[in-house]
């Protein structure tokens, strides 16, 4: 069995956030989808998601192409969640092309191009009046 692993906040789910998992899963027999904790968000926005930690994971579990979740505390336990998972394979959206390639030595890496015109800060921004 061919196990594919990748991350992500998923906030204000879109069909971008949906490609990307169908695509990841793809790639395997099972996906693992680490989603970031509220706290793991603040660290890296400096904001809190719209939709705390515990409603976007029961989204992402909802998913038919996703086998498991789990919490993403930190950005720096990539390679202990990979080997904890005993993921053969990560995907990442190309915006992150290069940044994981370090991993090549635990498991395949790929990156896969985002779904155009479509992202979740500028959705923020549409739905706060902004945009």
């Amino acid at each position: 069995m061919r196990r594919v692993i990748t991350f992500g906040t998923y906030d204000v789910f879109h069909v971008g956030h949906l490609r990307l998992l169908e695509r990841a899963r793809a790639h395997g027999d099972y996906l693992i989808v680490g989603v970031s904790t509220d706290q793991l968000n603040y660290s890296k926005k400096q904001r809190l998601p719209i939709y705390p930690e515990q409603e976007r994971k029961a989204i992402i579990a909802s998913l038919r192409c996703v086998d498991e979740v789990f919490d993403e505390e930190s950005l720096e336990m990539k390679g202990e969640y990979i080997r904890r998972h005993r993921a053969d394979v990560l995907v990442m959206g190309d915006d992150w092309a290069g940044r994981f390639d370090e991993f090549t030595p635990l498991c395949e890496v790929i990156y896969l191009e985002r779904t155009p015109s479509i992202s979740t800060t500028a959705l923020i921004e549409k739905i706060q009046g902004g945009g």
